[in-house]
């Protein structure tokens, strides 16, 4: 397909949102971004306006179903999530964009979707991630903390302040609250997956993030064979792009010169 600046990548039954900066896929190197639990394309804010500027490289940006503009999700979501959005989703939408080469770009879930992605699926297109506050396994307190966020989401405002940028703040919220909050989900962890990375991992995260401690970084340096890069950034938290914006580009743009993609 011929990528519009912004748009709808139809998958399945789905319609997802897109924005595209810069070259496109069919032609060049680019970064595919993969938002957190509760993001969007429009949530990255001008995140990859400055990628693109800052790299040369394109940026490609989606909503996954359920939040932003795209096709609601099918509602209750397994605590296998983010593994069906890797294997079943994800292969979709590169091939309907037509990549030829790229990098993932994820943050916090969609950080944790890229890594299952590129630790599944044999994509000699694939050429690096780059994993902002990833999650590679459950912590406790990271859970009481979501467990927080759905009590605030049904007591204040919040509801109305995700409207904004989704369609459906209930679909979008309960897609991810309902999955982690699950009892099964205390079992998740993807280092099997880690294992079979075969392209260089950036991680940048926050040292103060609410979600996950530095153990995240740790288990990946033990579980895979790929070159792992991590940058930890102090008193930043679970948005190091937002948060850090300066330090975390930085990261970006060092890693991906090392790359020789474009």
């Amino acid at each position: 397909m011929t990528l519009a600046d912004e748009g709808f990548v139809e998958v399945g039954s789905s319609r997802l949102e897109y924005k595209m900066i810069g070259p496109r896929p069919d032609r060049s190197a680019i970064f595919v971004l993969l938002h957190e639990g509760l993001g969007s394309v429009g949530l990255w804010g001008d995140f990859p306006a400055r990628l693109a500027e800052a790299t040369g490289i394109g940026v490609f940006a989606y909503s996954r179903a359920g939040y932003g503009r795209s096709s609601p999700s099918i509602m209750p979501r397994h605590v296998t999530f983010m593994h069906e959005e890797a294997r079943d989703v994800l292969p979709h939408v590169l091939d309907a964009i037509g990549l030829r080469r790229g990098i993932l770009l994820g943050h916090s879930d969609g950080a944790s979707i890229a890594a299952i992605y590129a630790g599944s699926v044999e994509d000699h297109r694939l050429r690096g991630l780059v994993l902002l506050a990833p999650h590679f396994f459950t912590e406790d307190f990271g859970i009481a903390e979501i467990a927080r966020m759905h009590e605030t989401y049904e007591g204040t405002d919040l509801r109305a302040k995700l409207g904004r940028w989704h369609q459906d703040a209930d679909n979008a919220f309960y897609s991810w609250s309902g999955p982690w909050l699950d009892p099964a989900f205390r079992k998740w962890e993807i280092t099997e997956e880690l294992a079979y990375i075969r392209v260089p991992m950036l991680i940048v995260q926050g040292e103060d993030d609410q979600y996950g401690t530095l153990r995240q970084i740790e288990v990946a340096r033990q579980e895979c064979y790929c070159p792992v890069e991590a940058v930890i950034l102090p008193e930043t938290h679970h948005i190091p792009h937002r948060e850090a914006p300066d330090a975390t580009m930085r990261a970006i743009v060092d890693f991906t010169a090392r790359l020789e993609i474009k």
